[in-house]
């Protein structure tokens, strides 16, 4: 009987084995995918621990979890945090901060869209105008008429260019505000699917 249950124990490690195996797995194709989204692998990896964690996690368990430093994972969490993809946590008599994933995708998603390429275009935008002011001083200080048309030409694709950027602004809020949802709705399942 003591036999019986050895091997049925073996099993039931073996499966939970398995299982924590697949979800690594998974867990490493979080972090390599997040380079899209400017996340480092390592903190890919961090969200990807919260996000499959049942309990919320202190910086002593995701240390622990992922065999890095505390400061890699203070640092990780704070990027994290930053972009509205892991939130504080409390429970009652819990000394040590707690963190935990946020588990809406769609919502980590337009806020860390919004965050990276509002940064970006707005940069774009004042590199175009400064180009522009300077194409202009250079425009001025020339005789040279095939530079002067040159410059104008330039200017004009400048110019499509901050078009293009305060489209691109226009998208931007429509997918931190949520209502790209209404053109391209969220996938949902429910419990009868």
């Amino acid at each position: 009987m003591l036999g019986g249950f050895s091997v049925e124990n073996d099993e039931v490690n073996n499966q939970w084995t398995k299982h924590e195996e697949t979800i690594d797995k998974f867990i490493q194709v979080i972090a390599k995918n997040m380079n899209l989204y400017g996340i480092t692998p390592s903190v890919g990896r961090l969200y990807g621990t919260l996000y499959f964690s049942d309990d919320s996690m202190t910086l002593d368990d995701m240390r622990d979890a992922l065999k890095m430093s505390k400061t890699s994972m203070s640092t990780g969490v704070r990027a994290l945090s930053d972009m509205k993809m892991v939130e504080p946590s409390f429970k009652k008599g819990m000394r040590k901060d707690l963190y935990k994933s946020e588990e809406d995708w769609y919502k980590s998603f337009t806020s860390l869209f919004g965050n990276r390429w509002r940064h970006h275009t707005e940069t774009n935008i004042e590199e175009a105008d400064e180009t522009i002011h300077e194409l202009l001083k250079l425009k001025d200080n020339t005789e040279d008429d095939e530079l002067k048309e040159k410059i104008i030409s330039d200017i004009e694709k400048l110019e499509y260019a901050k078009d293009y950027y305060r489209w691109l602004m226009k998208f931007i809020r429509v997918v931190e505000s949520g209502e790209v949802f209404k053109y391209i709705p969220k996938e949902t399942k429910t419990k009868d699917d």
